[in-house]
């Protein structure tokens, strides 16, 4: 939009009304003008301490005052000087001076340029009213006659209420015929023997000042019309004689009512005469209108709010049977002055035009109007540019010195109004008001007003620019309002910029410069969501806002809850606070509930969201409980009146009641009703005096429980039911214990409950035994042994018995069985499973309940050692009436005797005569060891133990061996040998693959088949070159693919503490700086420990942290990995704290795998020779003695078993042989013969071969021999050498 043309006459129009609203800057020189002053009149009442009389005014020059009193210059006794706040004019007078200055008050204030005035401000000054102390003498009248009673109340400070009362305060009665009129008299339209009174009393009440005023009593003689000789009581009251309606009140015949428009019309008529007149209301010419209203008792006709249309005659009527009278009143409205439309406007005009001030006012009569200049009254002077024209004045071709405060003040008899008109005359220079470089800013989107206040003479023309560009601003999003101000609607960012106002006129230019900054809006990215919160515990609510990071300085985040701020304080007791943009309620309760508003606001523009926070609590309390009899006073309605749920719907309500005899106090549930009810129907026990709750559950929880009812008494009754959970037992022989659950106190319905007990033998006896007693237990004596009985308990009490009880059957005191089970017989399934049977013994001998059957069976001896006795003793219970069993678990080839007897709860019957019978020959266990060892370029060494328990006579060795693909870890070549030979515990393969991994699987067997393989694996070595004095090396399990070099290191010996073990070596020359790892497991947990690298020079290494009493596999191995070579193994126990002399010494145990091919086949020779010496024990048949040579090796051998021997496994003890199969009714398991303590498995070796194994068991192997594994042995002790023992290569 191109700002063109000139703005003059909007300029005109609103500098004009800005000087009508004393809105002209005051930078410019003006006249006075008014800006408040008191209206009048002000009433000073007695109690008021000052009075204050106010009259401020602005200009330029600031103005000063001058007060006049009733048209005399007054000079005020306290003036206020504040220039500050243009007061000067105001003064305060004080109560004590106050009747020195009542009268009228003007004030005028004057600069240079004129001299404002306001109207006259009346000031009253009342006193504290007051009646008048004078004697009034009685007034005395004759029945029939007219009274009036004057009141003439005092003056006083409006409203003014009168009273006509006794002098006891008791109002006098007012009807047709007596009443107060608007003067405050009280009217008798007849006198009445009953208004003889001597104290009637006019009160006078002022609210306002609060103050009541009393006037002295007058009294009332009326005088009878019978003559005095006549006694009262001779006949009945005489009435008055009829008189002639008449007024009491107005006087005469017509009044005129003069009245101001809106004032309310009230016309009084009060009439005398007998009988009482009727009043009647009219309007002559005209009805009535609708507002009017017929007031006391018809006497007074009153229109609220009169209108011009209201005025004219008005007649009253008062009629009565002797005849009427009549009264006129001619109403006239009217209306003080005042302006028709406005008061006259203030003008600013140019120098040589016209100016012309209209004072356009209206009133009845019609207004006079007075013309002032600068408080001074001026008249038409035809001579003067000035002329006076009735209601205008008119100033012909203006000049500055006709600048002046004009003053029209338009009067007549109810008032007058006064208006100031400020007459300018100037030419000047535009005067931007506007600050110079004012900074705006508006929000992305919003609309912008930039102001560019002038004020000028003529007006000026206002354009505006941006950026120093010359073009003035156009487009449809920018206008120039009338006042000179630029919008900018739906801001944009490109808006950014300076932009001038420019403002001139004939007088000259003037401009201002602008800043507008656009901003980002603010908005709420994160809102709060509706929640429901539990009571009591806090409530979150979220809200993150984005805003212009420029208005960081005012943005503020403000919660309300239902239209109200909340207050966040940082103080320890507030319960809300706002932490990164959320808002936490701590403690919630249920004022809390409502709707929460975030508001998230800057200087420049504010979002909000809302979200709904629901309270969850329990239950309001029900309320209301009323109890109603149903059908007997032991049936009863309890009804309740549900409480608030709380936002949770009531899920149950839960009815208690207490008693006040057996339980005071204590409140106990009585009877639970869905939650949709609320009602419940009450069975009652007699003889208790009752009181109801009620409380109600929801999802949060149960609620407070009601208020509780009156006490409920119930009458005494016979007992509702008997006695329950009866039990019969019998605890012994010979006798039957009888119990039961006995009736609560509440139940008894009365005094003196007993129980009664009856029995019979079932089927014998016809009649009842019976036994009153009060306790809940009785014992029927010197009964046979478990013989069926019936029994009956019933209640009974005061008022009677109970319904007819149930019959229960029972049985006297068990006994031990006498019958053992005949034809035991036994059928061999399997090697470890057979199947018994048996004949039942006869029901009469088990004298009890039947419990069932116990199998006892005694190992005697293994087939394969039948010269020592074993007495393995084991047994199983199978319960119920039964005459077989299957039992499993036995050992195979063995010899065994079983037995057979019953049991009831009493205990058990004797044994059947004992079944002896052996079991067949099964597959032995898992050869305990399998090592390869002597790798060469073809062929490996394999060496093995005999499996611990043969089964059988052992006849040989299955030996399968694979050629494994390192690659795939497929088998590629499969080998199979029968190794025939019980005592065979080695094996060479020869004809392998040069550099090969092979898998070894060897199983032993018997003539039942071969038992569960053992696997292994090895690989072949690749010879290029080598030294032949250097030996091949022995490996553990892995799958290597480089042969490590091991250290050769001679004397490996051991010597161990309670708590730590010392390893002790030689190194040869060559190695010297090699660095080998010291491994150790504790063989109860499996878990290895490695050392860190130690070199072979420093020829020992100490193991530290062992536990005293324990047995350890140690191990030295060239590298950290075990898939590497082991050096040296062996198996030591610490010692025990405390006991001296118990070191370990297996040094001579280990397998030394040495460096040279010799030493590792002597070793061999020695494991094979230790074999040979068990079995030639007896632990492996046909074993031959060993040779000479390997004695050494044996006795190591034999130390490994003593040590194990020292901490046998607790299973591995056996059962004391002076009791046959003492087992306890739950062990259904066989004892266990003998304890493998396992030296070979460990956690972290890699050389598992589950992988490998049949059957999907589980094999953990080291790879390297352990040691020997022995069955179980007695307890003894074993006296060991002390110090280290070595083996020398």
């Amino acid at each position: 939009m191109r700002l063109v043309g000139s703005l003059q006459l909007a300029l005109l129009l609103a500098l004009t009304s800005r000087s009508a609203g004393l809105d002209i800057p005051l930078e410019v020189e003006q006249p006075p003008t008014i800006v408040t002053h008191t209206s009048g009149p002000v009433v000073a009442l007695p109690y008021d301490h000052t009075v204050t009389i106010r009259c401020e005014a602005r200009g330029n020059p600031p103005p000063e005052y001058r007060w006049t009193k009733d048209g005399e210059d007054f000079i005020p006794p306290h003036v206020t000087t504040n220039k500050t706040h243009h007061t000067d004019g105001t003064f305060v007078l004080h109560t004590k001076d106050l009747a020195h200055f009542k009268g009228r008050y003007q004030c005028y204030a004057s600069n240079k340029l004129g001299t404002a005035m306001t109207e006259e401000i009346e000031l009253i000054v009342t006193s504290i009213p007051k009646f008048p102390k004078e004697a009034i003498a009685p007034i005395v009248v004759k029945e029939g006659e007219p009274i009036t009673l004057h009141c003439n109340p005092p003056e006083g400070v409006a409203p003014r209420k009168i009273y006509w009362m006794t002098i006891g305060l008791q109002h006098i009665e007012q009807d047709e015929r007596v009443s107060m009129g608007i003067d405050g008299n009280l009217y008798f339209s007849n006198a009445l023997q009953k208004d003889n009174r001597p104290d009637y009393c006019c009160f006078a009440s002022f609210p306002r000042i609060r103050t009541i005023v009393q006037k002295n009593a007058l009294a009332v003689v009326v005088k009878s019309l019978k003559p005095d000789n006549e006694s009262a009581d001779s006949s009945a009251p005489e009435a008055p004689p009829v008189r002639m309606p008449g007024l009491l009140l107005p006087s005469g015949v017509q009044t005129e009512k003069v009245l101001l428009k809106g004032e309310n019309l009230q016309l009084e008529c009060i009439s005398h005469g007998y009988p009482t007149p009727k009043i009647g209301w009219m309007k002559l010419g005209d009805r009535l209108p609708p507002r009017a209203q017929l007031n006391n008792f018809g006497k007074m006709l009153k229109i609220s709010a009169v209108e011009e249309s209201d005025g004219g005659k008005y007649m009253c009527t008062a009629k009565n049977s002797a005849g009427e009278a009549v009264h006129y009143f001619d109403v006239i409205v009217e209306e003080p002055p005042k302006w028709l439309t406005e008061p006259p406007q203030s003008q600013l005009t140019v120098i040589g035009s016209d100016v012309h001030i209209k004072c356009s006012v209206s009133g009845k009569p019609p207004p006079d109007i007075t013309w002032r200049r600068n408080g001074e009254v001026f008249r038409d002077d035809p001579s003067s540019d000035t002329r006076v024209l009735d209601d205008t004045v008119v100033i012909h071709n203006a000049r500055p010195e006709d600048s002046a405060v004009y003053q029209c003040e338009a009067s007549n008899s109810h008032g007058s109004i006064l208006a100031n008109i400020n007459i300018m005359i100037m030419n000047i220079t535009p005067q931007i008001l506007t600050r110079d470089y004012q900074e705006y800013a508006v929000i992305l989107g919003g609309d912008i007003i930039m102001d560019c206040s002038v004020f000028s003479s003529p007006p000026p023309s206002i354009s505006w620019t941006k950026d120093g560009l010359p073009d003035t601003i156009e487009g449809e999003r920018a206008f120039a309002l009338q006042n000179g101000s630029l919008q900018i609607s739906n801001a944009e960012k490109n808006d950014n910029g300076k932009y001038s106002c420019i403002a001139y006129n004939t007088e000259g230019l003037s401009a201002v410069s602008a800043v507008l900054h656009v901003k980002d809006p603010t908005k709420i990215i994160n809102p709060p969501q509706d929640v429901q919160i539990i009571s009591g515990t806090t409530a979150q609510l979220m809200c993150q806002a984005e805003y212009d990071k420029s208005l960081l300085g005012t943005f503020e985040l403000v919660w309300r809850k239902d239209g109200k701020e909340i207050p966040l304080s940082s103080e320890e007791n507030s319960r809300y606070f706002v932490a990164d943009g959320m808002l936490h309620i701590m403690n919630v309760n249920l004022s809390d509930q409502g709707i929460y508003t975030c508001i998230a606001r800057t200087s420049l523009d504010e979002d909000n969201a809302t979200a709904l926070l629901t309270v969850l609590d329990v239950p309001d309390a029900p309320q209301n409980l009323e109890i109603s009899e149903i059908k007997s006073p032991r049936n009863v309605r309890l009804s309740w009146v549900p409480g608030s749920d709380h936002n949770s719907s009531v899920t149950e309500f839960i009815v208690e009641y207490e008693e006040s005899q057996w339980d005071p106090g204590k409140w106990k549930v009585l009877q639970k009703v869905p939650g949709n009810q609320a009602t419940a129907e009450l069975a009652l026990h007699g003889h208790l005096n009752h009181q109801f709750r009620v409380y109600a559950v929801n999802a949060v929880g149960p609620g407070p429980p009601s208020e509780p009812t009156e006490r409920y008494r119930t009458p005494p009754a016979a007992p509702d039911r008997n006695p329950e959970n009866i039990k019969i037992q019998g605890h012994h022989p010979y006798q039957m214990d009888i119990s039961w659950e006995p009736l609560l106190p509440t139940e008894h319905n009365g005094p003196g409950l007993e129980y009664k007990v009856s029995y019979r033998k079932l089927g014998v006896e016809n009649n009842w035994t019976d036994h009153l007693v009060r306790r809940h237990l009785f014992v029927v004596r010197n009964t046979s042994a478990f013989v069926p009985y019936e029994i009956k308990i019933q209640s009974r009490n005061s008022h009677g018995w109970a319904p007819e009880p149930k019959v229960f059957t029972g049985y006297s005191g068990e006994d031990v069985p006498t019958a053992a089970p005949r034809n035991v017989a036994v059928e061999v399934i399997n090697t470890t499973v057979l199947r018994v049977s048996w004949t039942p013994v006869p029901p009469a001998t088990v004298r009890g309940h039947l419990g069932g059957y116990d199998v006892q069976w005694l190992r005697k001896r293994s087939l394969l050692n039948p010269n020592k006795i074993l007495d393995e003793c084991q047994s199983l219970s199978f319960p119920g009436n039964r005459s077989h069993a299957i039992v499993s678990g036995l050992q195979p080839f063995s010899e065994y005797r079983l037995t057979v007897n019953v049991f009831n709860k009493k205990g058990k019957g004797p044994n059947s005569d004992p079944a002896t019978f052996n079991t067949t020959e099964g597959v032995p266990e898992q050869v305990p060891i399998l090592t390869a060892s002597n790798a060469q370029r073809d062929s490996i060494l394999l060496v093995w133990g005999p499996p611990l328990e043969a089964n059988g006579i052992l006849t040989g060795y299955l030996l399968q061996y694979h050629l494994i693909n390192e690659t795939t870890l497929e088998a590629v070549d499969s080998q199979e040998i029968n190794i025939t030979g019980a005592d065979t515990t080695q094996r060479k393969l020869e004809g392998l693959e040069e550099g090969s991994l092979y898998r070894f699987r060897l199983s032993a067997c018997t003539r039942a088949g071969c038992g569960p393989p053992l696997a292994q694996e090895s690989s072949t070595v690749v010879v290029a070159g080598h030294n032949c004095s250097h030996p091949s090396p022995s490996f553990i399990a892995g799958n290597p693919t480089h042969l490590p070099l091991v250290p050769a290191l001679l004397n490996i010996s051991s010597y161990v503490s309670d708590t730590f073990a010392k390893i002790s070596w030689t190194a040869t020359e060559e190695q010297q700086d090699s660095q080998v790892y010291v491994a150790y497991m504790n063989n109860r947990d499996g878990n290895w420990r490695i050392s860190e690298a130690v070199n072979t020079s420093q020829s020992f290494h100490i193991i530290d942290g062992l536990k005293p009493g324990a047995v350890y596999t140690i191990r030295l191995l060239a590298k950290r990995l075990f898939d590497n070579a082991s050096i040296f193994e062996d198996v030591i126990q610490t010692q025990v704290k405390g006991v001296e002399g118990q070191r370990s010494d297996f040094s001579t145990q280990g397998w030394f795998i040495g460096t040279m091919c010799a030493v590792a086949l002597l070793t061999l020779v020695a494991l094979m020779a230790c074999f040979v010496q068990k079995n030639k024990s007896g632990k492996y048949a046909g074993t031959p003695p060993p040779p000479p040579l390997q004695r050494q090796d044996m006795f190591s051998m034999e130390k490994v078993k003593e040590k194990e021997d020292l901490h046998p496994d607790v299973e591995s003890q056996g059962m004391n042989d002076d009791t046959f199969c003492e087992y306890s009714d739950s062990d259904q398991k066989p004892l266990k013969g003998s304890s493998l303590c396992s030296l070979v498995g460990d956690s972290v070796s890699r050389d598992s071969l589950v992988d490998y194994a049949d059957g999907g068991e589980e094999f953990d192997e080291d790879g390297s021999f352990i040691g020997e594994y022995s069955g179980p042995k007695h307890r003894g002790s074993v006296s060991e050498p002390n110090g280290p023992s070595s083996v020398t290569a």
